[in-house]
């Protein structure tokens, strides 16, 4: 589904700074069907490889293919196919979703047409009763204005859905729900799932593969339990110690 081959991005320094290379020779692969996650702290590049992914920006080297399409360094106007086959949620739902569009509005902007029976179901499967689509996001919760952002992001039925950060603005007592929806609705539509999260315990509870990013380079891939069980490097083996649980988190949660 998504092949990248020595992906690097500097950006170049500002006010006499030095050039900082985001990402340093990333390579990878993402099958079909495949819940792929991608791990690290805050400057990893992370955020960076999401932005290239969704051709939102332009590498400095390397290749990105999608479905065997390069995309990287092409024109806007030969991407609508992949604006309709990979959407992203993102970390703030507030922050993506428009305050003065109501949610009927919002879910349907990625169609060509108001589409009402799409729009029941997607309410539906992302657990918002049918009322909501008349009200605005700031009449939401937290938990529930994701759920709308995940709900538009389905609805052109796209192939991949990259989930860039979804639950970590979010209170712990509902990030299990949303972490389960995600599962949930990846299984029901046949999804390509990539996540993205700073928590290694997180990725864990989604994904069946896993890449460690650090630097801008990944220094460990494979398959998500045995590396959550078996780190091979030691900056693995620090965020696994530095993370706690969502089960514990939960657990404590629930205690208090």
């Amino acid at each position: 589904m998504i092949e990248v081959r020595d992906l690097r991005r500097t950006y170049r320094g500002r006010l006499g700074r030095p050039a900082v290379d985001a990402l340093r020779g990333v390579s990878f692969d993402v099958a079909a069907g495949q819940r792929f996650g991608i791990v690290g702290e805050s400057g990893s590049g992370k955020s960076t490889l999401v932005r290239l992914l969704a051709a939102l920006d332009t590498p400095t080297g390397g290749t990105i293919s999608f479905r065997g399409t390069r995309i990287d360094g092409v024109p806007e106007r030969r991407l609508k196919f992949l604006r309709d086959e990979l959407q992203i949620v993102f970390q703030d739902p507030m922050g993506s979703l428009d305050p003065r569009m109501r949610v009927r509005d919002i879910i349907c902007e990625p169609l060509k047409r108001r589409d009402d029976e799409r729009l029941a179901e997607l309410l539906d499967a992302v657990g918002l009763p049918l009322d909501a689509a008349s009200r605005y996001p700031h009449q939401f919760s937290g938990g529930q204005r994701q759920r709308i952002s995940i709900a538009r992001a389905l609805a052109p039925d796209p192939k991949v859905l990259i989930a860039d950060e979804p639950v970590s603005a979010l209170d712990v007592s509902v990030r299990a729900q949303i972490l389960n929806l995600l599962a949930d609705l990846v299984e029901r539509y046949e999804l390509t799932l990539v996540f993205v999260s700073h928590d290694l315990s997180v990725v864990r509870h989604v994904c069946d593969t896993v890449a460690v990013m650090r630097r801008g380079e990944i220094v460990e891939l494979g398959d998500v339990e045995q590396v959550y069980q078996q780190p091979l490097h030691e900056y693995t083996r620090e965020l696994i110690a530095a993370a706690p649980t969502l089960r514990a988190a939960l657990a404590r949660f629930q205690e208090g």
